[in-house]
């Protein structure tokens, strides 16, 4: 993977970077990967909102074999 997610990265483009990023953020509560807000919400902003640790959610999210 050569792009690092952060907790700035849009949630769309955490999807592109990472194939399981939908699997890993549904298991975070995030099950609106589809709608609009996907396009412009952060990772950081969408664990803020779901109450997730981010640290560790972006440890998943970057952990690509």
């Amino acid at each position: 993977m050569a792009k690092k997610i952060t907790a700035d990265t849009k949630i769309f483009d955490a999807l592109e970077i990472n194939p399981k990023a939908g699997e890993i953020l549904m298991n975070y509560g995030m099950h609106c990967l589809g709608c609009a807000l996907a396009h412009g919400e952060t990772v950081g902003e969408a664990a803020d909102v779901h109450g997730a640790d981010l640290e560790k959610m972006l440890e998943e999210l970057n952990d690509v074999e």
